[in-house]
């Protein structure tokens, strides 16, 4: 028998100021606490069986790479983007984001079959929350080939 190779997963790492409150406000988005994977300077929390964010303090984070931790409330490195069911999902969990505390640094586009709005966490991090409708975004590319 084969062997079938385990499904890949995400881990994105991100240096925080306050543990606790960064806890605070990835469950209230709608994360899962694993403490399984975690210590006084870390703690792993799920979006998904595939999706997890690894929040670090400052100096655990250090311990990983030498580079420089930017502020993220003033750079922006990466945009992280979290898919959702429906359009009504992408504002609830933009929704419950800015209700713990998280700030929404871009303006909601809506493309007819594609949705998206933005909300950064408490250390400034940006999540794009977006929905799309496949099958419509193909059809749209068909269009454009031919």
């Amino acid at each position: 028998m084969p062997n079938t190779p385990a499904p890949k997963m995400i881990f994105v790492n991100l240096p925080v100021k306050d543990l606790a409150a960064s806890i605070a406000f990835y469950e209230a988005v709608g994360a899962v606490r694993n403490n399984d994977f975690a210590d006084d300077s870390a703690q792993m929390l799920s979006f998904s069986e595939n999706i997890h964010v690894m929040l670090l303090t400052h100096e655990r984070f250090s311990g990983f790479t030498p580079r420089s931790i930017p502020n993220a409330h003033e750079t922006a490195q990466v945009l992280l983007a979290l898919s959702e069911a429906s359009r009504a999902d992408v504002d609830g969990t933009t929704d419950k984001a800015l209700a713990a505390g998280g700030t929404e640094p871009n303006p909601r586009q809506d493309h007819g079959f594609m949705y998206g709005r933005s909300f950064a966490d408490l250390d400034g991090h940006i999540w794009e929350v977006t929905w799309m409708d496949v099958e419509a975004a193909l059809a749209m590319n068909k269009e454009a080939a031919a």
